[in-house]
This record gives structure tokens, sequence and C-alpha cells, in this order.
């Protein structure tokens, strides 16, 4: 526990705000952010939901940005069909992919073709057919259907270099783009085993991808490995880019593989690695099994330095609530052909509180009753000082963050720690959060040469609300640090986004607020960028506050639940607009 003294020290040091110039606006103008979701529509539900962003910067190419997130732009409407319920039509990808080539000035999202049920919009009224999606405009990333799947999101994005017909990697071959999501077999399809799998799509030419053209996208590639009980979550990846290691140009995917089911059910981490661009991946189990009596691990992050080692962490989940977990370490250094064990970095502590929604299990929230999920929120976010793209000035420290759940549930810190040995020692975790933020996810990220540190998060504004009716407050927050001799210095805020309200977010089925899993953040040498959930275009539904509190209630009687509200006759037309936002500012102190 933090002393109180100095506790209020780094308080006082999170209120200073840095007067710098968003890139791409003149000073004063703008609010300092950018709509990343630029297709997503404000209407209707669900097509309006768009969450769990990741984004990457092309380290030879530092103006280009690309981002991707659970975008539902292509499903149905609530109306099309009973009007009360919202699903995912089957068939249709979530894995939204929007770019900038102005270092975040800007965002374009393509539209290329796919499967859509845009098409499905339906009437007022139970007596629409159910939808059939169709062939037509996609949001979401191409080539999927034409191969016998579906994106189905948690993406993650990584650039690298272009092998050449030898397999040789350089940067003057270009430069490669890797987009990892989740992904299952398309109905009446069986093109791999289990029920969810990883898959990656790759392009070399981001500028004819943005352009909406399918074939600039080569077909995704399946990297997990797959039984007929596997069901893959919570993926990362990383290409190794700093030209100075022994093995740039190798591709990872850190990946939870979940096999069998009921009490036989376990839980490993899993790495993939190709060594040729993506064509093929080999796999490695990097933790124990831990069945369904353990608490697991998840949330991981894999990243590498200037001399090839590659570093994968992940939350060790504690039992209890709050659960007393732990940040594990595994790392490489033959290029991920073999790994080393687990080792405890550090406690990360559940910031869970359990609300019970569906009689049978429970969901952690952290924002109120019927409030979005918390369920990575002590997760490591973790980024390395490479050097890339050539490796030449790197200090190879680490930087580390989580939002941590020690002080209780009213005061979630956003903590941040380093190394600057290689992993073995960790500096004390330092809260970020600015006064009156409730921590919920944060991301970071360091400079290639170490000099810089940027974070971001999102943080609930008010206090755990016991009711469904009382306002509530979401934002995005982000924040500079100079590096200085190795030590991470005070954190400033570089911008503080526009305030929403969170339970104008929603699950499909509508029974719980939704914003997902993670924030992003990315850096060069001049510049910080990240992305985040907002919910300032959204519209609160008070049908559906009072039917989410008489949901909990009948719950817990054990009594009939009762029939939800049609949402885009009972509630404004904005309801359920949850967007991804973005902001790129330059060093603050260069």
């Amino acid at each position: 526990m933090v002393k109180r003294s100095a506790f209020f020290l780094l308080v006082s040091a999170a209120m200073v705000t840095a007067s710098v110039v968003p890139i791409g606006a003149a000073a004063g103008a703008g609010s300092g952010d950018r709509l990343v979701t630029v297709g997503s529509p404000r209407s209707p539900f669900s097509q309006n939901k768009q969450n769990e962003p990741a984004m990457a910067v092309d380290a030879n190419h530092p103006n280009v940005m690309v981002a991707g997130s659970n975008d539902q732009i292509d499903e149905e409407a609530c109306n099309a069909g009973p009007d009360t319920d919202c699903p995912f039509t089957p068939g249709v990808g979530v894995s939204g992919v929007y770019f900038s080539f102005n270092h975040g000035a800007s965002w374009t999202q393509p539209t290329y073709q796919g499967l859509t049920a845009r098409n499905c919009l339906g009437k007022p009224g139970n007596n629409d057919p159910l939808c059939q999606p169709e062939v037509g405009s996609i949001g979401t990333l191409p080539n999927y259907y034409e191969n016998g799947l579906v994106s189905d999101g948690d993406p993650g994005l990584a650039f690298g270099p272009v092998p050449d017909s030898h397999g040789n990697f350089s940067w003057s071959n270009g430069s490669r783009l890797y987009y990892a999501n989740l992904t299952s077999n398309l109905p009446g399809k069986s093109t791999f085993k289990g029920s969810e799998a990883v898959a990656v799509s790759r392009t070399d030419d981001v500028q004819a991808a943005a352009a909406g053209k399918n074939d600039a996208w080569m077909a995704p590639v399946i990297t997990s490995r797959q039984t007929a009980t596997t069901f893959s979550d919570k993926d990362q990846i990383w290409a190794d880019n700093a030209a100075s290691s022994k093995f740039f140009g190798n591709v990872y995917v850190c990946v939870g593989d979940f096999e069998g089911s009921g009490n036989g059910s376990t839980l490993s981490l899993e790495v993939d690695r190709s060594t040729n661009g993506g064509d093929t991946w080999t796999h490695k189990r990097v933790t124990k099994l831990y069945g369904p009596s353990e608490a697991g691990v998840s949330g991981c992050t894999v990243r590498t330095d200037s001399h090839g080692v590659v570093y994968v962490f992940v939350d060790e989940f504690g039992l209890g609530q709050p659960g007393q977990g732990h940040h594990l370490m595994i790392k490489s250094t033959d290029g991920g052909r073999t790994w080393s064990k687990p080792v405890s970095i550090g406690l990360a502590v559940d910031t869970c509180f359990v609300v019970q929604f569906d009689g049978t299990s429970g969901r952690c929230v952290e924002d109120g009753i019927a409030g979005a999920r918390d369920d990575l929120s002590s997760a490591p976010s973790v980024d390395i000082a490479n050097g890339a793209p050539s490796g030449t000035d790197a200090t190879n420290e680490i930087v580390r963050t989580w939002v941590d759940g020690r002080r209780g549930l009213a005061h979630p810190p956003v903590f941040t720690s380093y190394s600057t040995d290689n992993g073995s020692t960790w500096s004390a975790p330092m809260a970020a959060q600015s006064p009156g933020d409730r921590g919920y996810y944060s991301a970071i990220a360091i400079s290639p040469d170490g000099t810089d540190a940027y974070l971001v998060y999102n943080a609930f504004t008010t206090p755990f609300r016991r009711n469904t009716t009382s306002p509530r407050g979401l934002v995005g927050v982000m924040k500079h640090a100079n590096i200085t001799g190795g030590k991470l210095g005070a954190w400033t805020t570089l911008h503080r986004g526009q305030v929403g309200d969170p339970r104008s977010s929603a699950q499909n089925n509508l029974v719980l607020e939704f914003l997902g899993d993670y924030v992003y953040a990315a850096a060069t040498r001049t510049y910080g960028a990240a992305v985040w959930n907002d919910t300032r275009n959204g519209a609160d539904c008070p049908a559906i506050d009072r039917w989410r509190a008489a949901y909990q209630k009948a719950v817990k009687k054990g009594t009939p639940l009762p029939t939800p509200p049609a949402p885009e006759q009972a509630c404004p037309a904005n309801f359920g607009n949850s967007d991804i936002y973005g902001a790129a500012f330059p060093d603050p102190t260069p």
C-alpha cells in the first residue's frame, strides 16, 4: 500500500496538463482527438457499436498508422426479426480496420466486398423474416467469407519488413501489415477444427488496402493450434521490427488456448511463430495447463528487444474477489524455438466486483449494476525501446501498465512500472491516473530510443452505481512522461477526451453495458499515439435502464425474467453507439 503522502504527490504530478498541440491541428483548434471509426453509423444498434481498439505504427514510415476494432457495422439491426433481440448475424464478420497516412490527423475506413447483413433493417413488429445476409459492401476485413471463415474481432496489429523471394527480410523490400483476430468457421463449413481460432490477414500495400481493394490483402492464415475442442481467445501479435535483431522479421502471436469442456476443460497460453512472413506457423505452449478449479491466464502482450529476445507477458489471475494475481514473464532467446519458465514480476490485483446477471454465472463490472464487463483491466500492457527500425539506438528499457484493484473498487489506480535490466527487476508501481479517475483499461508505449513514454487509459469518472438511473461517466485520457537515465518521470496530461455515459453502450443481448477489453498506445521518436473506447456520441435509454434493473432483481429472486424493450422503438436513435477515438501528440519536451 502506498503511503498517503506519497500518493498525493503522485496525483499532484498527474494533474499537470501539457500545453501541446495535437498532430495535424492548429493551436486552439478542435478537441485534440479524432474519430477513428469514421464509417460507423450513429444508428441503428448494433451497427453503431465499436470497441476493443488496437493500433500499429509503421516504424519505417511513422506517418502510417492502422487501427482495428470490434466493429458491428455489417450486422443486422434489432428490428430485423423479433424487435427485442439484437443478435450477431451468422457468418458476418466484425473485425474493422482503419487507416491514417498523416500521423493520425485523419482516418479512413475502407469499404470492401464480403458477406453483410446491412440489408437486414427490418420494420417495427415481429413479422419480419430472419435475416439472410448477402454479398455486398462491408466495413470489415475482406476475404474471410470467400475462405470459409468469419472474422470475430479481438484485433491485434503489427508492422514488419517484407521478405524477398529468398526469404530474407529487409525494410528496403517494404512494410508488411499483420492483422490478427479471432475467427470461426463460416456456417456450414469446416475450415479448421474447434470452435474458435486465430487468423492473420496481411497486406504489403496499405494504400491499396485503404482504398478498399480486396486483393490488397492476402488470404487469412490460421495461426493457432486447433483440436476438435479448441477455443482460442484474447490474441495479440508482434513483428520483430528492429534490423539489429538476429530474428528480424519473425512474427509472434500469443493467445489463450481453451481445450475440452466442463470439468475436463483446461487453459494455457500459446505462442505461435512465423519465420516466413506469416505463410506458415509453429506453436508452443509456454505456461502450464490450468484446470477448471484454477483461475488461469489471459490478457497477453508480446514484444522483442533489439537483439531479438522475445518477451511475453500475461496476467495469472488470482482466485477470490478481488483476485490476488500476478504478472508472468516468459522469454525466448532463440527466436521462439524454446521458452523460459514463467516468472512472476509482481502482484496484479483484479478490480473484480461480481454482479450475477443470468442466474448461472457472474460477470465482473466496475461502473455499477448492469455495467460494462471488467475482464482484463489487470492484464499487462508492455512495450520495449528496441530502436526500430534499425535497432541502433535501443535502450531496451521495458515499460508496463495495468489497472489494479488493491485499493478497492472506489479507487482503482492506473499503475505503471519499468525495467532497465531485461525484466529481472522492476520499479515499484506508480499511480498515473488523474484525480477522480477510476482506472478501467490502460496501455503504454515507449519511443524506440527510450526517451519518452506515452500512456492511454479509459476511466470511470463516477462512483460505483447501485442503481441504473444515476448518470455514469467514461473518459479517455492520454499522458506523457520523460525517461531520464532509465527512470520513468512524472506523468503529465496531453489530452482528456469528452466524457460519455457508458449506460448508452450494450451487449447484443442488452443485459449489460459493453466496452470490450482493450485500449492501445504506440510511440515513435517524435510523437505518441493512442486509441480508446468512447461513448460521447451514445444516448442513454431510460427504458433499457429500467429493464436492466428489473432483470437484476428477477435473477436474484429467481422469478421469471422480464422481456426487454425493443431498442429501435423504445430508445433514442443513437442508443448503443460506442466509438473508437484516437489522438497523436508530438513529444512535448523534445
